[in-house]
């Protein structure tokens, strides 16, 4: 048992390690963010910023997992984690366009050409 714990502090100072760690507090952070936003709005919400964490996070365990362990079943997850990250940043990104093309009166110009126009 001792030799796992010594092996495991052993690799503490490799650069790859240092990255993987860094790598994995951006993924936490994700969490971290989510939980904070929570408990300001007083109910479960998932903000923005979660989804840009999710892919900081997954793309360094990403280059982790491919550079340095080699692990199939690390760069499968994060892998597939990217569709789901984007696609969810596509669809807030989509709805905020809509909601602004709803509120937006019409622009001047349409409204100058429309005034001017001979019927």
């Amino acid at each position: 048992m001792t030799d796992i714990f010594s092996e495991i502090l052993d690799k503490l100072d490799e650069p790859w390690v240092i990255f993987g760690f860094a790598a994995q507090a951006a993924f936490f952070m994700r969490f971290a963010v989510q939980w904070v936003a929570s408990e300001r709005a007083g109910r479960s919400i998932i903000p923005v910023a979660f989804w840009y964490f999710s892919i900081l996070g997954a793309a360094g365990l990403l280059t982790y997992a491919v550079v340095y362990t080699r692990d199939p079943v690390v760069i499968a997850g994060q892998s597939l984690g990217f569709v789901i990250y984007f696609r969810n940043l596509v669809l807030i990104y989509r709805r905020k366009r809509m909601d602004l093309m709803a509120e937006s009166p019409v622009s001047e110009h349409a409204d100058h050409e429309a005034s001017h126009r001979k019927d």
